[in-house]
Parts: structure tokens; sequence; C-alpha cells
């Protein structure tokens, strides 16, 4: 999986390069541990906006339909 732009600062991109599943879900945490967003419908591009996200690093962790951990990564929101 692909993400950009890293670091972001409204929106942020994440891309499937291959092994694309409808059933998979990619969750959002801050660094200190808290889920901030839980996303259940992903597309082959599926752009997130980042409105609401206070600046510092973010943990994404993208899971398939029985909860194993595909892949995850971090990024980091600029203001």
């Amino acid at each position: 999986m692909k993400y950009y732009p890293n670091p972001a600062t409204t929106a942020i991109s994440f891309e499937f390069v291959r092994g694309y599943d409808k059933s998979f879900t990619l969750q959002l945490y801050n660094f200190m541990g808290k889920k901030v967003l839980d996303v259940n419908t992903l597309s082959q591009l599926t752009n997130l906006s980042l409105n609401g996200f206070y600046r510092g690093v973010y943990i994404f962790r993208l899971s398939d339909k029985n909860g194993n951990v595909i892949d995850s990564g971090k990024f980091q929101v600029v203001r």
C-alpha cells in the first residue's frame, strides 16, 4: 500500500498497488494509541480528509476480515 503525501496537511491518500480486497478495514490512531478513525469501505484509491486532525504523527493499520494486520505505517500531519 502506498500513502501520500507524507507529511500531509489537509488530506491523505491510500492506494493499493496489489492485493486489494473490499473486506479490508483501515484504522487510524494518534500517537497516544487512541483510535481516531475507522474506515470500513475502502476502494483501490481512498482519499481521507484530515479536517479535525491535530498536528502530529498518526499510525495506520490495514486489517483483513479476520482481523489480521496486512500493513501498517505512520504519517505526519502538519499545519
